[in-house]
């Protein structure tokens, strides 16, 4: 796990180019085995990239990220693992790794986004949980991003309707953002949880969330915006 995790953090080796180190020299580990002059040949990543692949080495971080994650029952998936959601496995630039807490099937048949404005009006927080109550016969596994507003609504009516519900965060799972929503997601867990492809301590910038909306359309067959601006993140994500 340590390689694994180390391909996801070396300086502007992105989702891409990981896939081709990896692709090149067989698994995580043999990347950081391999020589620099064989790294540079490969497409993509040149002098300087293999410079910062040879170069890499904030393994401690890593060491204590691995503790984190046993010690919280936390299940890594990297992108060659068998467990890895197939939906997400297809869009370009899918995360290198996934963290992820709590039961649930990522491959479940049917899969819903229902994303929207954190400021909702009353209609359409009336009309998420109409039709949250609609699909319980359906079963399907709501996905939202455990935000104010619309997201909150989507994942609270799973969770009364019985339905699983993951929330996709744009920041580590050694926190819950926003903190109010700390006893909803405690509640997804009982049948659910909470997906991230950031590590413990990273915080919810405002440049992950673009980040963390890809993820959602990416584990989804269909992506429903409730309600929000022209601009918003969740057109973003419906895009």
């Amino acid at each position: 796990m340590i390689y694994q995790l180390a391909l996801s953090q070396v300086p502007h080796i992105g989702p891409v180019l990981a896939r081709n180190l990896v692709a090149y020299c067989g698994s995580a580990e043999a990347v950081f085995s391999e020589s620099f002059s064989n790294l540079k040949r490969i497409p993509g990543i040149g002098d300087k990239l293999a410079l910062e692949i040879c170069g890499f080495k904030n393994f401690d971080r890593l060491f204590r990220e691995v503790e984190f994650i046993n010690a919280n029952n936390i299940q890594v998936d990297f992108f060659t693992d068998a467990s890895y959601p197939f939906r997400l496995r297809q869009i370009p630039g899918a995360p290198v790794a996934l963290f992820r807490k709590g039961g649930f099937d990522l491959d479940h048949n049917r899969v819903l986004a229902i994303i929207g404005t954190r400021k909702s009006s009353k209609s359409s927080r009336d009309a998420v949980l109409g039709l949250v109550k609609e699909l319980k016969s359906s079963a399907p596994l709501i996905v939202s991003g455990l935000a104010y507003g619309i997201d909150s609504v989507a994942h609270r009516a799973a969770v009364e309707n019985g339905l699983s519900t993951v929330g996709v965060l744009g920041h580590g799972l050694d926190r819950i953002y926003p903190a109010r929503n700390t006893g909803l997601a405690n509640s997804m867990m009982l049948n659910g949880g909470l997906l991230t492809e950031f590590m413990s301590n990273t915080k919810p910038d405002r440049e992950n969330f673009p980040k963390r909306n890809r993820i959602v359309a990416g584990l989804v067959d269909a992506v429903l915006v409730v309600e929000s601006p022209l601009k918003g993140g969740s057109v973003i994500t419906a895009n």
